[in-house]
C-alpha cells in the first residue's frame, strides 16, 4: 500500500501538445556529471475539442537504482539496458529512528542487494555501494529510481559509477511537466526543459497539482492535499483509492508545513498515518500538529515507524 503523487493535466491551447513529466535531479556524493531522464511522455488533444485530461501517477517511494549504461549518456537517447532497483529509506535526521539506507550493487549479473541500515549516510540521503569492475569493458548508470503507477520504474536522474566506492544519492520530491516528446527513459537536458516547464512541488506535502497548459505557453499549477493511495488486488491487479489527508505537521514555529496525513483523532497520542514526507521528521523533535488550516497544537513526535509510514505525536 503506498501513497501515489498526481498530476493532472489539460491542455488549454488550440493544438495538440506533447507534455513530458521529469523530476528534479537528485543531489548526489561520489559520481560526477549529473544525467535525467524523462519519465514518461504523451500527446494530448486540446481540451476545448476532446474535453480530454491526462492524469500522471508516481508512487511515492524511494528507490536506489543501477543500468547498464549507454556511453557515454547522449540528449534524446536511451540511458541504458538491463536494470537494477530497490525499495529504500533515507537516512534520517539526527534522533530519528534508523532505516534501511544503503544497497549494494553487483555486476555480474546485474543487481542489488535488500538494503541494511549504515551509519555515515547524511540526512536525506541513500547509499550505493560498488564492487570492483573494469569500466573499460562496461560502465553502469547509478542513482534514483522512480516508479509509475502503472508499475513500470524509470531511472530518473543518475552519475556514471564508479569502480568501488560509494555513491551517495539524496532524491529532490520536485517534479516537472513540459511540452516536448521525450520518451520515457531518455536522457534529457534538465537545465533547459525545467526553465519553461510546470513545477508541481511535493516537498511540502502536496500530493495532487492541477496543471493547466495556457494559450499563452503560460502554466497554471493548483496543489493540493488530496491523495490517493496504490493497492494490489487479489487477482494481482493495481488499483486506486483516495486518501483523506486531514492532518498537517508544521516545523516547531509554526511557520510551514513540512508533511501531511491522515488521524482518525487529535487527541494525544496522535496517529497520523499515510505520510507524504517522513524524512523531514525525527523522533523528539518538536512539531506544530493539527487538522488542515488549523488550529495546531505543539507536541513531540514519540514515534516513527521503519517504514516511514505513521507518526505518533504527544
Amino acid at each position: 500500500m503506498s501513497t501515489l503523487i498526481q498530476i493532472n493535466v489539460t491542455n488549454n491551447s488550440p493544438q495538440l501538445q506533447n507534455f513530458f513529466f521529469f523530476q528534479q535531479p537528485a543531489a548526489y556524493t561520489g559520481g560526477s556529471q549529473v544525467y535525467s531522464n524523462s519519465l514518461l511522455s504523451t500527446p494530448l488533444l486540446p481540451f476545448s475539442q476532446s474535453g480530454s485530461v491526462y492524469t500522471f501517477l508516481l508512487k511515492l517511494q524511494y528507490y536506489a537504482a543501477v543500468q547498464q549504461q549507454v556511453a557515454p549518456p547522449v540528449v534524446g537517447q536511451p540511458s541504458g539496458y538491463t536494470s537494477a532497483i530497490q525499495a529504500i529509506g533515507l537516512t534520517p535526521a539526527p534522533g530519528g529512528t534508523p532505516t534501511s539506507n544503503c544497497t549494494t550493487m553487483s555486476t555480474a549479473p546485474l543487481g542489488l542487494t535488500p538494503p541494511q541500515t549504515v551509519s555515515g549516510v547524511q540526512p536525506g540521503a541513500f547509499r550505493i555501494v560498488s564492487p570492483v569492475y573494469d569500466p573499460t569493458k562496461q560502465q553502469y548508470n547509478g542513482g534514483a529510481g522512480a516508479q509509475l503507477g502503472t508499475g513500470a520504474v524509470v531511472l530518473s536522474s543518475f552519475v556514471t559509477v564508479q569502480p568501488n566506492s560509494n555513491l551517495d544519492c539524496q532524491p529532490v520530491l520536485k517534479f516537472y511537466v513540459a511540452t516536448g516528446n521525450y520518451q520515457s527513459g531518455t536522457v534529457m537536458n534538465f537545465t533547459s526543459s525545467s526553465a519553461g516547464a510546470a513545477l508541481c512541488d511535493a516537498t511540502n506535502g502536496y500530493t495532487s497539482f492541477n496543471v493547466s497548459y495556457n494559450v499563452d505557453g503560460t502554466w497554471t499549477v493548483t496543489p493540493s492535499v488530496q491523495g490517493l493511495r496504490l493497492t494490489r488486488t487479489a487477482a494481482g491487479l493495481l488499483t486506486t483509492e483516495s486518501v483523506d489527508l486531514n492532518a498537517d505537521i508544521k516545523n516547531e514555529a509554526g511557520t510551514a508545513v513540512i508533511c501531511r496525513g491522515h488521524a482518525a483523532s487529535f487527541n494525544a497520542p496522535v496517529v497520523v498515518n499515510n505520510l507524504t514526507n517522513a524524512q523531514a521528521l525525527a523522533v523528539h523533535a518538536e512539531y506544530q500538529v493539527g487538522p488542515t488550516g488549523g488550529p495546531y497544537t505543539g507536541r513531540m513526535c514519540t514515534a516513527l515507524n521503519a517504514a516511514g509510514n505513521s507518526a505518533t505525536f504527544d
